[in-house]
């Protein structure tokens, strides 16, 4: 992942896309990503807020969060529920570094909820509306890019959950990647890693997320149910595909811990983001 600072090129063309006349007052690092260095940029004449993401040289996913985000704006933005696309540079040709530029959406990141339960439910609710978006051409399908599971009784059903229908996924939905105004969802964001899946792909990641930061089912569970009765689906398998996403994040778990203190949870270190999973791995293995 970058860590810099955007390079002059990088600024130039943010200013280039907000106007001609447009110069840049501030530029700040957002924080929670772990893939891209993330900036607002901020212009006057006109006054605009724009979010400059930087990949690595060589990295594709410029190219595949400009076709995504390209994607969702024929089919209406999710209503304003995720950027819009301003500019891209997928090759990296105006300063070496693969790049997007998009709207800043409403809103700031939420891990610390006042209330845990009513924000599991909104959490659910909006991943119930972005499957039900139509899958479009071009659209990678993710489950087969992943590594076979390693754990035994993932492997002996994994047959009939990889080959369970396709849904349109964001593939990293998680609460970091939503955006909040007032304890309310609204937006959601990093659509790099977004393509096809089974439905409970997002679901059990999403679920993952929430036992790391709240180590409560209760709150894992309503984030499902809200999921089952606003898209009208039951998912019958959910144990199975938690384990699948557990078992196979343990190793690196710890890796995440800057997105999570970047949002306010200065105590989820990587020991801590590992003593937590492996808690929740335990509980889910204790079942079988």
């Amino acid at each position: 992942m970058l860590t810099t600072a955007p390079p002059a090129a990088a600024l130039t063309w943010a200013a280039s896309v907000a106007g001609p006349r447009a110069t840049i007052t501030a530029v700040t690092e957002l924080g929670g990503g772990m893939h891209a260095a993330t900036h607002l940029i901020t212009t006057e004449n006109p006054w605009t807020e724009t979010v400059l993401r930087r990949f690595e040289p060589g990295d594709d996913a410029a190219e595949r969060e400009a076709h995504i985000l390209s994607a969702l704006s024929i089919l209406g933005g999710l209503d304003g529920f995720a950027p819009a696309l301003l500019a891209a540079d997928p090759g990296g040709e105006l300063f070496g570094e693969p790049a997007v530029l998009i709207s800043k959406l409403p809103g700031h990141g939420n891990i610390t909820p006042t209330d845990p339960l009513d924000w599991a439910t909104q959490l659910g609710r909006a991943l119930a509306r972005l499957h039900a978006l139509p899958i479009s051409a071009g659209f990678r399908d993710r489950i087969t890019e992943t590594k076979p599971p390693q754990h035994p009784h993932v492997a002996e059903s994994w047959d009939e959950m990889s080959s369970q229908p396709r849904v349109f996924s964001h593939v990293d939905y998680w609460s970091g990647n939503t955006v909040w105004t007032d304890q309310n969802l609204t937006g959601i964001v990093d659509w790099s890693a977004a393509g096809t899946a089974p439905r409970a792909y997002d679901l059990s990641w999403c679920r993952d997320d929430i036992m790391l930061i709240h180590d409560d089912e209760t709150v894992a569970d309503a984030f499902l149910a809200a999921y089952e009765s606003e898209s009208g689906t039951k998912i019958h398998d959910i144990f199975l595909w938690d384990l699948w996403t557990a078992s196979r994040t343990l190793e690196h778990v710890h890796t995440w811990s800057k997105g999570y203190i970047d949002l306010g949870r200065p105590d989820m270190t990587g020991a801590f983001l590992t003593a937590r999973k492996s808690a929740w791995l335990a509980r889910l293995d204790a079942r079988i």
